[in-house]
């Protein structure tokens, strides 16, 4: 039998064999054929990632802003962007893996006229939110010349010029282009509406609420009118509309927080006093979603210290045990409190108090509660609107930030916008001013590979340190 197995080999040999020498300069093994949709689900599927992953090399910001903090290492929980390179991560994540792919979609967009429309704009407004997270994460950025094959070294546009440009591109190139009645991609390659151009424009609107008010503070006259020419527009009414994915059952697919709670089989985090205290001083019924009881009580640990994970509250098994979750971008319950503040500031007209009632009824919802349960929590003196503490900013600020409760970069912005709730950093933090970060330092790699314009936008924006404001948040 062996001798039989050994000729076969030989004649499989001999047959494989061939004259054509240029036949094996081929590598069979790659894609004869890459297409837009590919690249596009691709790009898709990195940027969900990177804004959901919670490993300490790669995305730390339910540290920064004090929903979990770390038990075996404390250098990420004090602001420690530096020593796993995590700046460097976010950097090239989102220009290498993200806007690389998109880029390369859109120019092998095929299909009818109207497909290819859709297509484009498709893609153009995930490039806007993907260009949005750099600017608000780093400032001055690689932006009119990025990614060109043939600039080695670009130049950093101007935060407000990115920032601006954004919104007009969100304006001229997506939404005034969306073909509605048309498909755009297929309902197996867009991995978030199934091709549904209706949501697609739902949620350009929304994002340019969101980019709105992001400028109430540094160009409130500009603010006012992109809310209401994205309210005018129309932006998310229901949960339905919630910008979002679902991931896959089996490794690599599973949802990043599943792969360092459970497959990593580490026990790097548990959540914050800072939340769990707060949940509890407000009778908070999401606190059975976001946290597991420790000997009947819900204990938080000590954010910037060594915690011993035995001797707190563990996250949740909705949350860390389900390799399936769903990762939101953007939900109902984030457009519901931002048109609460527009209210407040004079944007548009309504009651603040009945969208503030609405997120966080959708939040409670989200999570698994019932309107008697959101009711019952509103009832609260502490939490209604008309009584709860402090001026606008205070009120939606604190519970903007228990609902954006695991999505750590949203959560982040909302609190550098809004500054509340107080939060207090570490002993040990690499912050100077007893506060969390404002920005991300630049990547140390930009230095050496592109220093004179690192080094003119360095200066530009004020300085490359973490205390360091952006150009929109001035409170």
């Amino acid at each position: 039998m062996k001798k039989n197995i050994i000729i076969a080999l030989i004649s499989l040999v001999a047959l494989s064999c061939t004259n054509d020498l240029e036949e094996l300069n081929v590598n069979k093994k790659d894609f004869a054929i890459t297409t837009d949709a590919s690249l596009f689900t691709s790009a898709q599927y990195k940027l969900f990632n990177q804004m959901t992953e919670t490993s300490v090399n790669e995305n730390i910001f339910r540290l920064v802003v004090q929903h979990w903090t770390e038990t075996t290492y404390t250098d990420e929980a004090n602001y420690d962007f530096k020593t796993r390179n995590i700046d460097e991560f976010h950097w090239e994540t989102l220009y290498r893996d993200v806007l690389k792919n998109f880029k390369e979609a859109k120019s092998l967009v095929s299909g009818l006229p109207d497909v290819q429309t859709n297509k484009t704009a498709t893609i153009e407004l995930y490039e806007i939110y993907t260009y949005y997270v750099l600017v608000t994460s780093f400032g001055d950025i690689p932006y009119t010349e990025a990614l060109d094959i043939d600039v080695l070294n670009p130049t950093f546009n101007t935060q407000e010029e990115v920032f601006n440009d954004l919104l007009d591109r969100l304006d001229n190139n997506v939404i005034s282009k969306f073909v509605t009645g048309e498909v755009g991609f297929s309902a197996s390659e867009d991995i978030v509406y199934n091709g549904d151009i209706e949501q697609w424009i739902k949620f350009a609107n929304s994002l340019k609420l969101q980019m709105g008010m992001l400028l109430a503070d540094s160009d409130p006259a500009k603010a006012q009118t992109v809310v209401n020419s994205a309210i005018e527009g129309g932006v998310f009414t229901s949960a339905s509309d919630n910008m979002k994915i679902a991931f896959e059952s089996a490794a690599p697919y599973t949802n990043p927080v599943y792969a360092a709670l459970v497959l990593s089989g580490r026990d790097d985090y548990v959540p914050t006093n800072t939340i769990v205290d707060m949940m509890g001083s407000l009778n908070d019924p999401r606190r059975d979603d976001y946290f597991t009881l420790l000997n009947g009580e819900y204990v938080g640990g000590l954010p910037g210290e060594l915690n011993s994970f035995a001797r707190y509250s563990h996250v949740s098994d909705k949350i860390g045990k389900d390799p399936t979750l769903e990762a939101p971008l953007m939900t109902y319950y984030d457009v519901e409190f931002l048109l609460a503040e527009a209210v407040e500031r004079g944007f548009t007209a309504g009651d603040a108090a009945e969208h503030y009632n609405n997120a966080i009824t959708a939040s409670i919802i989200y999570w698994g509660g019932t309107n008697v349960e959101a009711d019952s929590y509103l009832g609260q003196a502490s939490v209604a609107y008309a009584t709860a503490e402090g001026d606008f900013k205070e009120k939606i600020g604190t519970q903007k930030w228990l609902a954006l409760y695991n999505r750590g970069y949203e959560s982040w912005t909302e609190w550098r916008r809004l500054d509340y709730p107080v939060l207090v950093a570490p002993e040990d933090a690499k912050t100077t001013n007893n506060l969390p970060p404002f920005r991300i330092t630049y990547p140390d790699v930009e230095l050496t590979l592109n220093e004179v314009n690192l080094k003119a936008a360095i200066s530009n924006i004020g300085g490359d340190e973490l205390e360091t404001k952006l150009f929109w948040d001035k409170n």
